[in-house]
């Protein structure tokens, strides 16, 4: 009988590779930003690359402080195929940008006016969030990419 989790074909990771894994989704969020940031109009060089620099920044923190936590109980319980990497990007991305756009999920307060139009709140948040899910998602497969290997 294998102790093995469900899952876990034996991918395995160093903190070598975890490392280029973490870069390399930073840079890859920074450049989502950019274009982003093209897609808006702007075309100054010094305007773009802040915007490349502290996408990559900010994208490093996030990947650090929402979906580190997250990957970190999935690698533990065996969960490091692919898809897990791609789910865990695109529903941490999905909760976070949601909850931005919404208060909070409703937590916080809201200005009066906002009650008029809260359904319409909901869904242009969840649209708009479910685009960036993807690319999050696809962040995570390129990261797992770099971080794992099939061992055995």
């Amino acid at each position: 009988m294998s102790t093995r989790a469900p899952g876990s074909h034996r991918y395995e990771a160093t903190i070598e590779r975890a490392g280029w894994s973490l870069a390399a989704g930073s840079v890859l969020g920074g450049l989502i930003v950019l274009g982003l940031v093209l897609r808006g109009g702007q075309y100054d060089p010094l305007a773009l690359a802040a915007a490349w620099g502290l996408g990559t920044v900010l994208m490093g923190m996030g990947i650090t402080a929402v979906a580190g936590p997250l990957w970190l109980v999935m690698h533990v319980a065996g969960w490091r195929r692919p898809r897990h990497a791609a789910l865990v990007g695109a529903i941490a991305s999905l909760a976070i940008f949601v909850g931005a756009q919404t208060y909070g999920f409703g937590l916080l307060d809201m200005p009066p006016t906002d009650n008029r139009a809260l359904l319409y709140r909901w869904l242009s948040a969840i649209a708009t969030s479910a685009v960036i899910a993807v690319a999050a998602a696809f962040i995570g497969l390129v990261m797992w990419r770099i971080a794992y290997r099939r061992q055995g």
